[in-house]
């Protein structure tokens, strides 16, 4: 038997978590240790529980994978993280991959790929779908890196923080309570927010989250 090598799995859809684990268990010398349905979860999960891999969704409540992706690997430089997602814009791939991801894989990949993938990761290789392989590395040619859009890059931690959190539907007071801040605090990030993605209503700001792959765990945008 060789190396066991243990895997927390960062998913916020229970039947995904469920079937990851299962293909997981599937392999050989793979250990399942964890499972988050958040990305702060995954983030505290991995300190905790120090393992080799993180399989990590990009939409998740709380906070985002990417945010979660780029936290952990400051904390943990050596552990791997794979990002298992449905989204295949270029622009995910260049975000996942400037946060750390040691690797990008759509969420309709194979089991043989997603085998391929995760032996990949692990053995300290980078690993991209097939499927977006050609079209990420043609775009990054084609716009000189990859930069994500000016706005969005512009953001602050604390602003992208409010800016998921109105996206999931919390009102202002709530994410004050939540961040121990004041309102006063709250509403000037998302003045400022606002400004510098040049959105002006709430309606644009939920056309934003989705287009970004942000969960919206609300039925209203306050």
């Amino acid at each position: 038997m060789g190396k066991q090598h243990s895997i927390v799995i960062a998913e916020d859809h229970t039947l995904l978590r469920e079937g990851l684990k299962s293909l997981l268990h599937s392999l050989p010398d793979m250990t399942v240790v964890g499972e988050a349905s958040d990305g702060q979860a995954a983030v505290e999960m991995c300190d905790r529980l120090r393992p080799d891999m993180v399989l990590m969704d990009l939409s998740m409540p709380r906070l985002d994978g990417l945010k979660a992706t780029k936290l952990i690997k400051k904390r943990h430089p050596e552990m791997k993280v794979l990002v298992l997602t449905v989204h295949g814009a270029n622009e995910y791939v260049y975000s996942a991959l400037a946060a750390g991801a040691d690797g990008y894989m759509l969420k309709d990949a194979s089991n043989e790929e997603f085998s391929l993938a995760i032996q990949s990761v692990l053995g300290g290789k980078a690993y991209i779908s097939p499927a977006i392989a050609g079209d990420v590395v043609r775009g990054y040619l084609g716009c000189g890196g990859g930069q994500a859009d000016s706005g969005w890059t512009q953001l602050t931690t604390r602003e992208q923080e409010i800016f998921q959190l109105i996206s999931e539907g919390y009102k202002n007071r709530e994410i004050a309570d939540m961040l121990v801040v004041s309102v006063k605090t709250v509403e000037k990030h998302r003045s400022n927010l606002m400004q510098k993605l040049d959105l002006h209503s709430a309606a644009e700001l939920r056309a934003l989250a989705l287009e970004r792959g942000m969960v919206l765990r609300r039925k209203e945008v306050g």
